[in-house]
């Protein structure tokens, strides 16, 4: 392993110290995971509503179903996590509330593999991002960064659930994954901060 990768993958003792000129403080940077992951599961959640507005009496039902389940229980956590430290959610709430479902339904309305390959792109992000979050928190944050492994695991099963059920047989596969794909960064950086 190169020495750049080391550092890539140590873990701080301690959350933030390992912070540059400009970098958010320590609270901020908590503030901003918490913020951005209420609003990533909230927004999968009403992705998933839409699919099974669409989708609810299909054969995909049960799956897309089990998926929303998951992601309620991390939205629930986040909502507590959000209470517990005071930190406020996004305020673009609103926006998501309606791009969530909106997205879903229109990945819906292009077919059971279409709404597949949408949960594939988005958890595929969200893994990556849960990820980066967990090598950012130190000793100091251990209960935090096992709940972000442990959501992480299940957005990774998410993905492999999607590739399972013929997500990248979905007409238009790899633009309709880009496109979501971009849509979910865009998402993560907008509501770490606003």
């Amino acid at each position: 392993m190169s020495e750049d990768e080391k550092r890539r993958d140590a873990r701080p003792a301690v959350t933030g110290e390992d912070r540059l000129p400009g970098d958010p403080d320590r609270d901020e940077l908590i503030a901003r995971m918490l913020r951005v992951d209420h609003a990533g599961e909230y927004g999968a959640r009403r992705i998933y509503d839409g699919q099974l507005a669409v989708l609810g009496r299909g054969p995909a039902a049960p799956v897309i179903r089990e998926m929303a389940e998951a992601e309620q229980a991390h939205l629930d956590a986040f909502d507590a996590l959000l209470v517990e430290r005071r930190v406020r959610p996004t305020a673009l709430s609103p926006l998501w509330h309606v791009a969530g479902y909106a997205l879903g339904a229109a990945s819906g309305l292009l077919g059971e593999r279409a709404a597949m390959a949408c949960t594939v792109a988005v958890e595929e992000v969200i893994e990556e991002h849960y990820a980066a979050q967990v090598r950012r928190l130190g000793e100091d944050e251990a209960p935090l960064r096992e709940t972000l492994e442990e959501f992480g695991a299940d957005e990774a099963r998410h993905r492999e659930t999607g590739l399972a059920h013929g997500a990248e047989q979905a007409p238009g596969y790899e633009a309709l994954a880009a496109a979501v794909k971009r849509g979910t960064r865009l998402a993560i950086w907008l509501s770490e901060r606003i």
